[in-house]
């Protein structure tokens, strides 16, 4: 009994059932749309945009003010998309490697960010819940935009699923088939750059990362299936987000890390699992069969 009232008490706090929610949603489709980064060794990319978000969120500050916090996601967003569509046109030049080029675009970004924070007397405190997140700090509007743009992104995801596989196993095979390669390159960037946008709120820049990387890469190691991938890495990433938030209420620590350590925790486990299989040789291009 002592159980069940533990269980039900965070839903008597309305700010714990938008957590919750916000929660589920962001870990499912950070952790979809890291099926793509992972495979595609894309997670240095996710890192870049992830903080290059800064520069926006204080320009945001310095235009708008402090009390227009809706506006602030909208200029993380617009930066986050040029960021990812501008390390991929440079990459693309051939003149400079892709993983030069995010070098470049990570570090001048987010020094410009700490450049444009030091200029912004009281930005210093709140950008705390934008570096590690506060996923009970989520109002109605924030919920709202989270559930619109997420289910978007998944609807995305579904409607040129057969695309994305291509272009993430095989570029030349989809020239052949002349598909336009390179809009497809640029959604999926521009899908990541959301993502990352729309996690801001609940895991922050600082640790978004681990949410694009660690349920994927957990769910890699059970199946090579992309499909199943999905399936299983989505399960992992709205579980991180039920549990991690059940131990920041109880334990009283940063909902962000909460839900990433929890994700760790699968990853672990699953190692573990795994470690204890016997190992079968498995075709590089495996992942992408369903």
């Amino acid at each position: 009994m002592r159980f069940i009232e533990a269980m039900a008490l965070p839903f008597a706090y309305p700010f714990m059932v938008r957590g919750l929610i916000a929660a589920v949603i962001v870990g499912a489709v950070c952790s979809v749309i890291g099926c793509y980064v992972v495979l595609r060794g894309m997670a240095f990319l996710g890192s870049a945009v992830a903080h290059s978000i800064l520069p926006g969120l204080a320009i945001g500050f310095l235009v708008e003010g402090q009390d227009d916090r809706r506006s602030l996601f909208w200029w993380a967003l617009g930066t986050s998309v040029l960021v990812a569509l501008g390390v991929g046109a440079i990459s693309r030049r051939g003149r400079v490697r892709e993983d030069s080029a995010i070098g470049i675009v990570f570090a001048g970004m987010f020094a410009l960010g700490i450049a444009l924070i030091s200029t912004v007397r009281g930005f210093a405190v709140d950008l705390v819940h934008f570096l590690f997140g506060n996923v009970l700090a989520v109002t109605d509007w924030d919920l709202t935009v989270i559930a619109i743009f997420g289910g978007g992104i998944l609807l995305l995801v579904v409607l040129f699923y057969k695309e994305f596989l291509v272009i993430s196993f095989d570029e030349t095979l989809g020239r052949t088939q002349r598909l336009p390669v390179r809009f497809y390159q640029n959604l999926l960037l521009v899908l990541m750059a959301v993502t990352v946008a729309v996690s801001l709120q609940t895991v922050g820049v600082g640790l978004m990362l681990a949410m694009l990387v660690t349920p994927p890469a957990a769910a890699l190691l059970v199946t090579r299936r992309l499909p199943v991938m999905m399936v299983v890495s989505a399960g992992i990433g709205a579980l991180s987000g039920i549990i991690g938030l059940y131990v920041s209420f109880y334990a009283g620590i940063a909902s962000g890390a909460a839900i990433v350590l929890v994700a760790m925790g699968f990853f672990l486990v699953l190692l573990g699992v795994s470690s204890m299989r016997p190992r079968r040789r498995r075709s590089p291009t495996e992942a992408g069969t369903g």
